[in-house]
């Protein structure tokens, strides 16, 4: 069983930037692939970014490559987001997803969820 608490969202302006967090329980953290997704109102859950816990290859959506950077401390069972350049349209609340399986964690069928953060990018 792996618990998920996501932190560090907040208010910010156009060109800002945010680190969010994602704390997890559970010794088997180092063997977990992670990851963000987000959900603007109105819209379905969508991928932002995954990374493996093999190797540390990271993945990210086409509409935040080069701003957002993922990364994990595996000996603080914490994987971080680094947004930079936000923009208004990166307004939604920020999901964090643990999988022992880097595709689950890709494709939105992570077995454990945080309850999420709200980030808001005002123009």
């Amino acid at each position: 069983q792996v618990q998920v608490v996501e932190s560090g969202g907040g208010l910010v302006q156009a060109g800002g930037s945010l680190k969010l967090s994602c704390a997890a329980s559970g010794r088997t953290f180092s063997s977990y692939a992670m990851g963000w997704f987000r959900q603007a109102p109105g819209k379905a859950r969508e991928f932002v970014a995954a990374i493996s816990w093999s190797d540390g290859s990271t993945y990210y959506a086409d509409s935040v490559k080069g701003r957002f950077t993922i990364s994990r401390e595996n000996a603080k069972n914490t994987v971080y987001l680094q947004m930079d350049s936000l923009k208004p349209e990166d307004t939604a609340v920020y999901y964090c997803a643990a999988d022992p399986r880097l595709s689950a964690v890709r494709t939105g069928a992570s077995a454990y969820w945080g309850q999420g953060t709200q980030v808001t990018v005002s123009s």
